[in-house]
């Protein structure tokens, strides 16, 4: 068992100072802080600025426009925009800004921490944290549902130091639970006891990212928060959410992606770091969450990828993997990337016909993948359905992390290294050292700590719900044994 998380690599930075900040102005964003209170409505413009003091490449702007405003669409906005210099002199006390909360953003922050450097994360999550670290409990029938990750398996000596912390800690557990591949007609093959142990969170996916950094003292969580606009002035990064101020900082960290990422790259004046995250091409995939009073007939296993049914990927009982086997049971199913992509529709407003489709489809793959006949599967007594719009990374540059040294601005997620939890621990990792040694030696030669701006994508290969390491179905068993024959 690890006995410490990350191992300090550089002493540059000793604790910082905390600032004290003003309360935000909307009564519903919650503050979770550490040793400080966060939001950032006091930073206001109190007067005209003169960027071009700081940036050079301002001076090339119309007065009358800011990034992007001439431009008609994300794309044109994010290749066409000028890119922003910084010159300024980092603050003595650097402070990051990271935008999302999910597992490669809080590592991320775990590791700036680490360096001795504080940060602050904005997550959308209304209830929690966690991105793909998704957890769903309908109150007041106390109903969980893991709706985004349903495990992980870990390979990398480096993501296994955060594994064995976390089941020191009981934030984690071994999923012992029978897991394998389902064909048509009810045919079942567990995966071999060889195969990676599985992992999950003991109180349901999103109870690991809520806890991650309930120790740290030098990071600020602010949720639910969506910040729509980043602004180079007087240099450092000025922030906001709908107009509303959210603070300036030094260095900013998209640890999120999807359209919203790309709205958000698309006038920051970062056409590298904007051009690189266009290139990301996402998945579409259907979550249905069903409750059940009795158990589903003829299933003898807890998680199972399914194999022939368009509509149908993966169904996992997340009562039986939880440890909680009484009624109702309460099953994940997720379709297909081919099934989203032909159903896909605004995942903020899903018309209650393309709604009834789905859910129909989805319940039906279940009956053909068990072998039911038509009509008798039980009726759920709890439905509900959500589109992943951005679920799953399909191409991946294979870099840990993106940083541009010129903005001051980086990019972690999984998508760098792969489709799995642990990608994108180690992605947050590598940046948020990353950012730990430019602010340390970066500012003579900036130049030398660009990465990742310029990789090609390449295909991504993996199970529809993303990438498991070290899991090994039957069929790869026999050939790998069959190849050591020859």
């Amino acid at each position: 068992m690890a006995t410490s998380l990350i191992p300090f690599s550089s002493s540059f930075l000793q604790p910082l100072k905390f600032k004290t900040l003003a309360k935000p102005r909307n009564p519903n964003l919650q503050t979770t802080t550490r040793k400080l209170t966060t939001t950032c409505d006091s930073q206001k413009d109190t007067g005209k600025s003169n960027p071009s003091s700081r940036n050079p490449n301002f001076q090339k702007r119309r007065n009358s426009s800011k990034y992007g405003t001439s431009r008609k669409s994300i794309l044109k906005k994010s290749f066409l925009q000028e890119q922003v210099t910084f010159t300024a002199r980092v603050s003595d006390d650097p402070h990051v800004a990271i935008i999302g909360g999910g597992m490669a953003g809080l590592v991320c922050a775990q590791n700036l921490e680490a360096r001795g450097v504080q940060s602050t994360v904005f997550d959308t999550g209304i209830h929690g944290l966690g991105g793909r670290l998704g957890t769903r409990i309908i109150e007041p029938q106390g109903l969980v549902f893991d709706h985004a990750a349903q495990f992980f398996t870990a390979s990398d000596s480096r993501f296994i130091r955060y594994v064995d912390e976390w089941l020191e800690k009981g934030l984690v557990r071994e999923w012992n639970g029978v897991v394998g591949e389902l064909e048509i007609g009810g045919s079942f093959s567990q995966f071999p006891s060889s195969s990676s142990p599985r992992y999950i969170a003991v109180n349901g996916m999103r109870s690991l990212a809520d806890s991650l950094l309930l120790e740290s003292q030098m990071v600020n969580l602010v949720r639910p928060c969506w910040i729509s606009k980043l602004e180079p002035l007087n240099g450092m990064w000025h922030l906001s959410e709908n107009g509303t101020p959210r603070g300036q900082f030094d260095v900013i960290v998209i640890a999120h992606n999807g359209k919203c990422a790309n709205r958000l790259l698309s006038a920051s004046g970062l056409p590298l770091v904007a051009k690189q995250m266009k290139k990301l091409d996402l998945s579409s995939i259907w979550a249905l969450l069903a409750a059940f009073d009795d158990p589903l007939p003829s299933v003898n296993f807890e998680g199972a990828f399914v194999k022939g049914v368009e509509s149908l990927s993966w169904m996992g009982d997340n009562s039986a993997k939880l440890g909680n086997d009484k009624a109702p049971h309460c099953w994940t199913f997720f379709s297909t990337a081919i099934y989203g992509k032909q159903n896909k529709v605004p995942q903020e407003n899903i018309p209650t016909v393309t709604s009834e489709k789905v859910k129909a489809g989805m319940l039906q793959g279940v009956e053909i993948a068990l072998g039911l006949p038509e009509g008798s599967l039980p009726k759920p007594a709890y439905t509900r359905l959500q589109l992943w719009g951005a679920a799953l990374p399909k191409n991946t540059p294979a870099v840990p992390c993106i940083f541009d040294p010129q903005g001051r601005a980086g990019i972690c997620g999984d998508w760098l290294l792969g489709s799995n939890l642990e990608s994108a621990a180690l992605s947050g990792e590598a940046l948020g050292n990353h950012i730990a040694d430019f602010l340390q030696k970066g500012e003579a030669n900036p130049e030398e700590f660009a990465i990742g701006l310029h990789d090609r994508l390449s295909p991504l290969a993996g199970h529809d719900i993303g990438q498991f390491p070290g899991l090994t179905s039957v069929g790869e068993k026999e050939e790998a044994k069959a190849y050591q024959l020859l």
